[in-house]
């Protein structure tokens, strides 16, 4: 396929869509109380929260600043007869900021909804180019990278916002970090685990060293710990999960978002590490599904040109905003599946996937403010919920195939939790 810039293509990853078409792929936290499921969360008492006492991790990039503010409280597992919540998961690529304000504009979003995300950073867009050479990518040259590097303006601005994201109660993943896809051997595909591991070590460092490797003492420090922070992520292009896994696991990762054309259906486990796909949903007006991200809607669109003549826009936009609506609706009236949906922050086709996202995630939200049990959240966030059921109440809601109601209702569903056959190791690390 053509080639994408630099700035259109923050992280881009993508997996096979219908068409067979593989795709390259503030500074303080918010006061108000809410918690990632819209029921409220920690409040303050007695006047306003004390801001949190930074304790710098290694040179300053980093620091201990506590717990994360606006999370959820401890899940619980479903009750016998219990109806599960809808869970829906936006992600983004890459996560860095390069001036088009879209990183602050979907942080409003959540924000306005009370909404967590999660941000799969890509660790070169914390590197300055000037320092290129401190990455040893696998199989490539040193320095090499499929998605450039960001300025040092831009590298700042992609700071700032994970900065805000973080303490407003959204996960900060990794999409690693050179972008490498396609056949070649130096593609992700082709990483043994242990490359994996080089891989992952570099982005963890460029987010923790971001101060020695700039020079710059004038920028608070990320106000987490990212070696207890990071605890999944998703490969470029959605390519070599299987020699990622082993490497995931060695690291106590809880998942992986990684897996193509996956369905809406709820998840098990690969190599004792939740498996979180991206998933195939209807595509309005044609006879095939897409797979839930901005490129795979592009793909079958404008056969993944990003400049398409804009009298295709308007049609595309409400094609793409409805995709991810209709497979919402679909698992909300049916299996209940949590739905994955995953983005970049780009300017395609005049910028018509970023309003797809937006509409489509005003129209979820809406529904959980209209009292639906609609949880928009992180995947850290719906780990944790997947952890503290019961296996074999997960093991019943797999049996539930795409756009499958239970028979006899959730009451009768839920309250039966015995599978003839079901195998609770399959929940097991």
């Amino acid at each position: 396929m053509r080639a994408l810039s630099r700035r259109g293509m923050l992280g881009l990853g993508a997996g096979a869509a219908a068409v067979s078409l593989a795709g390259c792929g503030g500074l303080t936290g918010s006061d108000d109380s809410r918690q990632a499921d819209g029921s409220g969360g920690d409040s303050a008492q007695g006047g306003a929260k004390p801001k949190p006492t930074a304790r710098p991790i290694g040179d300053g990039s980093t620091s201990h600043t506590g717990k994360q503010p606006h999370q959820p409280s401890a899940p619980e597992p479903l009750e016998p007869g219990q109806t599960p919540p809808q869970f829906v998961v936006f992600s983004w690529d890459g996560a860095g900021e390069v001036g088009n304000g879209l990183f602050p504009r979907f942080l409003d979003l959540a924000k306005e909804h009370g909404a967590s995300m999660t941000f799969f950073l890509s660790g070169l867009y914390l590197l300055p180019e000037s320092k290129k050479r401190l990455y040893n990518p696998p199989n490539n040259p040193r320095g090499a990278s499929d998605i450039g590097y960001l300025t040092d303006d831009h590298v700042k601005a992609t700071l700032k916002n994970v900065h805000r994201a973080w303490l407003e109660g959204h996960e900060i993943g990794t999409h690693f970090n050179g972008h490498f896809c396609g056949e070649s051997h130096g593609s992700v595909k082709n990483w043994t685990p242990r490359q994996w591991r080089s891989e992952i070590d570099q982005a963890k460092a460029f987010v923790k060293e971001w101060r020695t490797n700039t020079g710059w003492t004038d920028l608070p420090s990320l106000p987490f710990d990212y070696d207890k922070e990071l605890v999944g992520g998703r490969t470029p292009c959605l390519l070599g999960q299987d020699n990622l896994l082993p490497t995931a696991r060695e690291l106590g990762w809880r998942y992986d978002a990684s897996s193509p054309g996956g369905l809406q259906v709820w998840p098990t486990k690969r190599q004792g590490i939740w498996d979180l796909p991206l998933q195939q949903i209807p595509f309005p007006g044609r006879g095939f599904e897409v797979l839930s991200m901005d490129y795979n809607m592009l793909a079958n669109q404008s056969l993944a040109t990003t400049k398409a003549p804009a009298h295709n826009y308007p049609g595309w936009r409400k094609q793409s905003a409805q995709a991810y609506i209709q497979g919402f609706k679909r698992s909300y009236e049916t299996n209940r599946a949590p739905l994955f949906i995953g983005n970049h922050f780009e300017q395609w086709n005049g910028g018509i996937y970023m309003d797809a996202v937006e509409e489509s995630f005003k129209h979820i939200a809406r529904e959980k403010e209209k009292g639906a049990d609609v949880r928009l959240v992180s995947f850290r966030q719906f780990t944790d919920w997947l952890d503290a059921q019961r296996p074999e109440v997960l093991e019943k809601l797999r049996t539930l195939g795409v756009g499958q109601q239970p028979a006899g209702g959730w009451r009768e569903f839920t309250g039966r939790t015995s599978t003839p056959g079901a195998d609770p190791s399959r929940n097991a690390a």
